[in-house]
């Protein structure tokens, strides 16, 4: 699993994310941002683009034309010029419970959008690729996204109970932050226990 980030003005000078699983050669990209295609190309060859979420587009389009690889979107944005819709038609679209290229299964993770997802890796070892949810800054426990910026707080909480409950997750990677390479299941529970704007909040299923 590779990963590389950039500035990001847009969410306050943070930074945004993007990973690459390699897997005998075969190369998924998920949520890609720019980067020099060269660098790429040493993992292997590209054989998809996987987005959690219609705003994480980002180069998606430009490596499909590029690299010669399909893109897979989930179920749902239409395409157009909108917030919230894709710039082109993916080659495929997926749900909930999908299996994606390169041993990744999609897990609805609804709440900051209804079409948002995250992606699990049941090995080597369990890692979680999360969309705009929750936030890790390097230290402590990870964030969620302030509520005014999510369709459905509740909703998102929710999600990451689901996770918490059903996938045995030690590695967290974050679209927004740095991964957590131990015990993310636990790191998951604390952003559960300690959210400031839901703290004694029952969460609803």
């Amino acid at each position: 699993m590779h990963r590389w980030r950039v500035h990001d003005d847009r969410i306050g000078g943070g930074s945004s994310d993007a990973y690459a699983v390699v897997n005998e050669g075969r190369v998924t990209l998920i949520d890609p941002l720019p980067i020099d295609e060269n660098e790429i190309r040493k993992l292997g060859r590209v054989t998809s683009i996987i987005l959690t979420a219609a705003n994480h587009q980002r180069s998606a389009w430009r490596f499909r034309k590029s690299l010669g690889a399909p893109v897979y979107a989930p179920e749902g944005p239409s395409v157009g010029s909108e917030p919230g819709q894709l710039e082109e038609e993916p080659d495929y679209r997926y749900t909930g419970g999908d299996a994606l290229p390169n041993g990744l299964t999609a897990f609805h993770t609804p709440g900051p959008t209804e079409a948002m997802f995250a992606l699990w890796l049941d090995r080597p070892r369990s890692v979680v690729f999360l969309s705009d949810i929750l936030t890790h800054d390097g230290e402590g426990t990870p964030r969620f996204v302030a509520s005014r910026f999510q369709e459905q707080p509740e909703r998102t909480r929710a999600s990451v109970q689901r996770l918490v409950d059903h996938l045995p997750i030690e590695v967290v990677c974050f679209a927004h932050g740095m991964p957590i390479c131990n015990d993310g299941r636990g790191a998951l529970e604390r952003a559960l226990a300690e959210d400031p704007e839901h703290l004694g909040a029952g969460l609803q299923l």
